[in-house]
C-alpha cells in the first residue's frame, strides 16, 4: 500500500516500536569439488617442493667432504620418499581440515592459517630433537620450512577460492 507523497506504509511507519528481523546472511558455502581439486594440486607440488629441497640438500651436500653421512642418512632415497610421502599427506589432511573449517567455524581462514603454521612449526623443529646431526637437522628444518609454506599459501588460497565460487553460484 502507497501512502500520500510516495512513502510506503509498512509496520515500521504505523508503528515505530514494531520491529521485523532482518534475514541473516547466508553462511558461505564451500564447493567441495573445487576444494578438494586445489588440495590435490597442493599435495603434488608439496611432495615436488621437497622433492626439489632434498635433491638441493643433496648438491650442496655433495661438495663438502664430511657431509657424506647427511646425504646419505637423511636424504637418501628412502629418505626423500618418505619425505615426499609425508608432504603429500600434510597437504591433503590440510585440505581436510580447511573443509571442516568451512562447514562449522566462524573466520574458517583465520583457522586454518594458525593449524598449518602451527603444524609447520612442529615440522621444522622436529628434526632438532632427534639424533640427527646438526646440518642434517638444518637441512631438514629448512626443507619442511618450504613445504609447510607451500601448503600454507596453497590451502588457503584454495579454500578462500571454493568460498567464493560457492557464493557466486548461490547468486545466480
Amino acid at each position: 500500500m502507497t501512502a500520500p507523497y510516495g512513502f510506503a506504509v509498512t509496520p515500521e511507519t504505523v508503528d515505530p516500536t514494531v520491529r521485523i528481523p532482518s534475514p541473516r546472511p547466508a553462511r558461505p558455502a564451500a564447493d567441495g569439488g573445487r576444494l578438494w581439486s586445489g588440495g590435490l594440486a597442493t599435495a603434488v607440488v608439496a611432495a615436488l617442493a621437497g622433492l626439489v629441497g632434498a635433491l638441493v640438500v643433496r648438491v650442496v651436500a655433495g661438495f663438502v667432504p664430511a657431509a657424506h653421512a647427511l646425504v646419505t642418512g637423511t636424504f637418501g632415497t628412502a629418505g626423500i620418499v618418505l619425505l615426499c610421502t609425508l608432504a603429500a599427506t600434510a597437504a591433503l589432511a590440510a585440505t581436510g581440515i580447511a573443509h571442516l573449517l568451512l562447514l562449522s567455524t566462524p573466520r574458517p581462514l583465520e583457522y586454518l592459517g594458525w593449524i598449518v603454521g602451527l603444524g609447520t612449526a612442529v615440522a621444522v623443529v622436529l628434526p632438532f630433537v632427534t639424533t640427527a646431526s646438526l646440518g642434517a637437522a638444518l637441512a631438514l628444518a629448512a626443507v619442511h620450512l618450504v613445504i609447510g609454506l607451500a601448503v600454507a599459501t596453497l590451502t588457503g588460497s584454495a579454500a578462500a577460492a571454493s568460498m567464493r565460487i560457492a557464493a557466486r553460484a548461490r547468486e545466480v
